[in-house]
């Protein structure tokens, strides 16, 4: 058993609102000093092979079709 982590973000240039919104936040709790926060989501996986090879296709095939909107967002695996 394979577990793969995906990690999706959005593009450089997609608005942020709710970054924008975390970083309005931190700054009214007292962190000076941080800027340009960026929200994204994590997926964990357990991927039933001991193939990474098609571990890796299988969850690519993931993101491309569910876990990731590919027209804004960017995403990451890593596999375990």
């Amino acid at each position: 058993m394979i577990t793969a982590r995906v990690t999706v973000t959005l593009k450089n240039g997609v608005l942020d609102p709710q970054g924008k919104a975390i970083e309005g936040a931190l700054g009214a709790l007292g962190f000076d000093g941080v800027g340009q926060v960026r929200q994204g989501k994590v997926f964990d996986l357990k991927v039933d092979t001991n193939d990474r090879a098609k571990a890796e296709t299988d969850v690519k095939a993931m993101c491309d079709k569910l876990l990731a909107n590919t027209v804004i967002e960017n995403y990451t695996i890593s596999l375990d």
